[in-house]
């Protein structure tokens, strides 16, 4: 009997399960396809992305280095709003080569990953949990004492074991063109209903552009026009959900959630993979596969870590449907140099900040 069946090998899945094997753990983490494909996430991330992985990744896998952002109220040609820093606020990265970076650190750490198994049945009971696999050649049952879900906003863990889904689903949807653009600003365009799209400088490797939106809204079409303003050719379309509100609880009696699987990404943004693998270190510390009861450890300790800063997160998400008057003016008003961490919207809230804010008005 394993300790844990992990499920999926994105950052979360494949954090948690090269930090439970660290721990002495018997880990199988299983993808359900190749580890980083289909991209469905964007590729910029905080410079706290380096904490997470091994020794040399950052050399393997820094596309640009950006110290900005420039806001639009409306499309590629309207007034821009710059907030800055004057040194390296976050980074481009390869993000399907960080999946695999991950993946290979778990393997490394003596979790067994598993490419091409996906999970087709889950079965809890008193003594630990019955997984059904289909696998390249046939279909196989494992026996675990847990099993994490860090399979992603359509989770199959979270789905065959009825647990509560997000409070909301944005449609995500990314290309790449060929750009050349070594710019250190990211473009934020507040242009889409409800949320927005970027345009990601990447260096050599192109321009990465992208939005999120609204159920109910038409990404695609959206997206075709957001390219048609910037007036630029992409590549093929990558397209996911990001799952926005965390449920009430993300564990079961065997089970638990980790990343977009438990919503543990940020409204404002729609990332998730630093919330995702801070979260699956929580998990790895707090839970004991033989004591099903320290699963409320891991609910306390990821809420205490980070919901303080997705419920500020949320507050920050509706400025985003603010009328366009007072959007540039408040950004107009709050523009300059800023002290803020992209993962942490408590640092608006910083006294460096305020000081800062109380000097331009």
């Amino acid at each position: 009997m394993y300790d844990f069946v992990v499920v999926g090998a994105g950052p979360a899945g494949s954090r948690f399960s090269r930090q439970a094997a660290r721990a002495g753990h018997d880990v199988l983490c299983l993808e359900r396809g190749e580890v980083g494909r289909p991209l469905a996430c964007s590729g910029h991330v905080s410079t706290d992305i380096w904490n997470f992985t091994p020794e040399g990744a950052r050399d393997e896998l820094l596309q640009n280095e950006v110290s900005g952002a420039r806001f639009h109220v409306g499309g590629p040609g309207s007034e821009s709003h710059l907030f800055y820093k004057d040194e390296t606020i976050s980074n481009v990265i390869d993000r399907v080569g960080l999946d695999r970076t991950l993946a290979r650190a778990a393997r490394e750490a003596g979790a067994d990953l598993r490419e091409n198994h996906s999970v087709v049945g889950i079965d809890e009971d008193a003594d630990g949990v019955t997984v059904r696999v289909r696998t390249p050649d046939g279909t196989e049952t494992v026996r675990t004492r847990m099993i994490a879900g860090c399979d992603g906003p359509v989770s199959r863990v979270r789905r065959e074991l009825a647990m509560p889904e997000p409070g909301e689903k944005l449609q995500g949807i990314l290309a790449f063109s060929e750009e050349r653009d070594p710019g250190s600003h990211v473009d934020v365009h507040l242009t889409v209903p409800e949320f927005f799209a970027w345009r990601i400088p990447r260096g050599d490797a192109g321009v990465e552009y992208g939005l999120g939106a609204a159920p109910g809204e038409n990404a695609t079409d959206l997206f075709d026009r957001f390219l048609d303003e910037y007036g630029v050719e992409t590549g093929e379309t990558c397209a996911g959900m990001i799952p926005i509100g965390p449920a009430e609880r993300v564990t079961s009696d065997r089970a638990f959630l980790v990343g977009d699987a438990a919503a543990q990404t940020k409204p404002f943004t729609g990332g998730g993979i630093l919330y995702g693998m801070t979260a699956a270190d929580h998990a790895a510390h707090e839970i004991d596969p033989q004591s099903p009861e320290t699963l409320g450890a891991y609910e306390q300790a990821w809420r205490s870590d980070l919901v303080r800063e997705i419920r500020l997160g949320h507050w920050v998400r509706r400025a985003y449907s603010l009328p366009d008057a007072v959007q540039r003016a408040g950004l107009s008003a709050l523009s300059g140099e800023i002290g803020v961490h992209m993962d942490k919207p408590s640092t608006l809230f910083s006294p460096e900040s305020l000081k800062t804010l109380l000097s331009r008005s």
